[in-house]
């Protein structure tokens, strides 16, 4: 299949996916198809696991409050060529915000949402569970194959740490409202390596206050970070992480289409 199927509804399933093999929907998703979608016997939708690909299935209802999905055709198979390897590492925000954060992370191409505890971030005890559930819904959606992970909250300070100790070697970009009057473009552009090769990349946005002035200087001092500048303007949190991942995907990320 050359194109996503934009049409058709949905579905992530945890169980492996085979043809003519029933899958069972719990009781959420079988409400969902049967009472919301007002599905019927023989009607297709496609579902996902993150590991079996893409497949076009028939609902079978099982009485009213019960169905199962059966596998009919594989549409796209698993792993997809060239998909998205962007880690998101963001201080957590109040619930609604941060959900609507963790669906567009996920629109945008990110692989991984990490929190990071920064001097100024306000939410402590960020709701995991929900996020991913948001991830799963925004995947659903948005037409990717692959559910990206949710990790464990982590201080910036154990985060660097970890980075220094040679974390998969990929280099973090962090949005530094420091660097007013400087190009981003430029900048990201400069990152290509010999045979403009790019690095794996992971994106840093901090809370609402900004990053505090030492934790500033803790990030630029280190050689696996890069600073950019995201305008002239001081943008919400939420809103600086969709500008800087459009950014990252247009110039270095999948939007090049290399």
């Amino acid at each position: 299949m050359s194109h996503y199927d934009f049409k058709s509804q949905r579905l992530w399933v945890e169980q492996d996916i085979a043809e003519k093999i029933a899958i069972p929907c719990d009781r959420a998703q079988s409400n969902y198809l049967l009472n919301v979608l007002r599905m019927d016997e023989g009607d297709e939708m496609l579902i996902f696991n993150g590991r079996d690909g893409e497949w076009k299935v028939e609902v079978r209802p099982l009485g009213r409050k019960k169905c199962v999905l059966v596998p009919i055709e594989q549409l796209r198979s698993q792993p997809v060529p060239n998909a998205s390897d962007l880690h998101y590492l963001f201080a957590p925000l109040k619930s609604a915000r941060i959900d609507y954060m963790a669906q567009k992370a996920v629109e945008m191409g990110a692989s991984q949402l990490r929190p990071v505890f920064t001097q100024h971030t306000q939410e402590r005890r960020p709701k995991l569970d929900k996020m991913r559930s948001n991830v799963i819904e925004a995947a659903e959606q948005c037409g990717i194959l692959a559910i990206p992970d949710v990790t464990e909250p982590v201080t910036l300070s154990k985060l660097l740490e970890s980075w220094e100790d040679g974390e998969d070697g990929r280099h973090i970009i962090f949005c530094d409202e420091g660097e007013l009057g400087k190009n981003p473009l430029a900048i990201l552009d400069s990152l290509r390596g010999e045979g403009r090769s790019v690095p794996p990349l992971a994106l840093l946005v901090g809370p609402e206050g900004g990053f505090s002035e030492p934790e500033r200087e803790q990030l630029r001092a280190a050689t696996f970070v890069t600073p950019i500048p995201l305008g002239p303007r001081i943008l919400r949190a939420d809103t600086a992480a969709v500008a800087a991942m459009a950014i990252v995907q247009a110039v270095l990320g999948d939007w090049t289409g290399e």
